[in-house]
């Protein structure tokens, strides 16, 4: 396995299943060529460098949380699988757990009639969903062949949730490998899918019951079957006869603080660590670019502007993402 240390460029630059609001599931046309060729030329703007540096094996880093025997790798152990069937799927976790940082991996998600399945990559405080738990969700929700996949976005905070955002991409994430990324400090939280923001999340610096800086974290993923919402809604089921599904992972990246009881030093560290120094506080200039390309072209759902669910809209959304 690949384990990716520090990303120069970007120093330089600067899950259970989920009951979702009807809105959130309205069917979505595909992009248009044009826009396809723009968000590569956006990307363009923040590469990060993909220099690897060997730090063992899956089994080093990781534990396999439910049903072994639907995990396997490549014959020279760098790229993992998990699989669903009708039985089951499969999970694992970090075996550290981290408070801020930044951490990356590479997935290539199932291809063709994937409707009804996700495929989860998260952080969360436990392993379960429990009433306290402080959480960072990507969800890769399936489709029918030919339409377009979308990426699923949510943050709690002890137990609370209900900040969900979705996403279409701009490539077929079923055909190549893509890396989906998550810089948290005490300032933003911003999700990142090869090297693009498509979601900021800030702090407001005050105690607050949205965003998650007090907990350390596990990273997870898994897949796993969600027909009765992933797809239009439940509209979708699974079609059994497609299975097995099978998701794709490989060069697992951390740079973060990892945990260590009571209080590791790390944490309140930020000349030491580029994830926590002042650049990595707000977006860079092309940074902000590629993310307002992304706001106007991709977002399908956001919380933030849902005033039928929220007639009060949460004290986070008037935080600004360019601030």
């Amino acid at each position: 396995m690949q384990l990716l240390l520090r990303d120069p460029s970007l120093e330089a630059s600067f899950s259970s299943p989920k009951v979702l609001h009807p809105k959130m599931e309205r069917r979505v046309s595909p992009m248009a060529t044009l826009l396809f060729i723009a968000a590569l030329m956006a990307a363009s703007y923040f590469i990060i460098s993909e220099a690897a540096d060997s730090k063992g094996s899956f089994q080093d880093n990781f534990d396999i949380m439910w049903s072994q025997e639907h995990f396997s790798t490549s014959p020279d152990g760098q790229i993992w699988y998990l699989s669903l069937d009708k039985e089951t799927g499969c999970g694992f976790q970090t075996k550290q757990r981290y408070r801020f940082g930044w951490f990356s991996m590479k997935l290539k998600l199932v291809g063709g009639d994937s409707a009804g399945v996700v495929t989860a990559y998260y952080m969360c405080t436990e392993n379960g969903a429990g009433p306290t738990r402080d959480e960072l969700d990507i969800e890769f929700l399936g489709n029918r062949t030919g339409q377009p996949y979308l990426i699923q976005t949510n943050v709690y905070k002890n137990g609370t949730g209900g900040r969900e955002m979705r996403h279409m991409l701009w490539f077929d994430p079923t055909e190549d490998f893509h890396s989906y990324s998550v810089l948290w400090n005490n300032h933003q939280i911003v999700f990142f899918v090869d090297s693009t923001p498509v979601r900021v999340f800030k702090n407001n610096g005050e105690a607050n019951n949205f965003f998650p800086n007090e907990k350390p974290m596990y990273l997870f993923s898994s897949i796993w079957n969600a027909d009765e919402w992933a797809t239009r809604g439940g509209l979708e089921k699974t079609d059994w006869k497609k299975a097995p599904f099978v998701s794709s992972y490989k060069d697992f990246s951390v740079d973060g603080c990892q945990w260590e009881d009571p209080y590791p030093a790390c944490v309140s560290t930020t000349t030491q660590n580029w994830w926590d120094q002042y650049s990595a506080w707000h977006l860079s200039d092309s940074q902000k670019m590629d993310y307002a390309w992304v706001q106007r072209n991709l977002v399908i759902y956001d919380y933030c502007k849902d005033y039928e669910r929220y007639p009060t809209l949460p004290v986070e959304c008037s935080l600004s993402p360019w601030d």
